[in-house]
């Protein structure tokens, strides 16, 4: 997996300070993305796990973690996204993780799969759907389109029924 960028830190991708990783590699290609270079696969540079988990482990105002893109959740990505947050929370099991992917939690869900199953429940809060530049409203909060969702997956995971959260 490639990294098409890392903020040390960050207030605009989540609740409170945290980290963001943005993955490189997206099948969508929406128009209008903001972040049209990393949907490249070769975008950016080889993803170091070790070093990323280092520098966040160095920084105590950090409260989570952001992972974009690019997509993270396609199946090009996954495995390691999930390996990344499975190491991340060994050392920071406090954090709380944060997923932007153009999927939404159905589509993820449909797949039925140990990997995407293993990612959805390692997840705090996914913003779901693709990004739709009709619909793009600068006032959104933590979205850039109304179509978006902002999900709280371990509610809707355990209810079996969608729980989004009031942003």
């Amino acid at each position: 997996m490639k990294m098409a960028g890392f903020y040390d830190e960050s207030i605009s991708n989540g609740l409170g300070w945290r980290a963001v990783l943005f993955v490189s590699g997206c099948p969508h290609h929406c128009p209008g993305c903001h972040n049209q270079v990393a949907q490249d696969y070769n975008y950016g540079q080889e993803f170091d796990k070790e070093k990323i988990i280092n520098r966040i482990c160095e920084n105590s105002i950090l409260k989570g973690i952001t992972i974009s893109g690019g997509e993270p959740l396609c199946k090009e990505n996954i495995a390691e996204v999930g390996e990344f947050i499975k190491d991340l929370k060994k050392v920071r099991p406090e954090f709380d993780v944060w997923c932007y992917s153009g999927y939404t939690l159905e589509q993820l869900q449909e797949r039925n799969d140990e990997t995407t199953n293993k990612v959805l429940n390692q997840i705090d809060v996914l913003v779901d759907g693709r990004f739709v530049e009709s619909q793009k409203k600068a006032n959104l909060k933590f979205r850039g389109s109304e179509n978006q969702r902002i999900i709280n997956v371990p509610e809707s995971l355990k209810v079996h029924k969608l729980v989004t959260l009031d942003m």
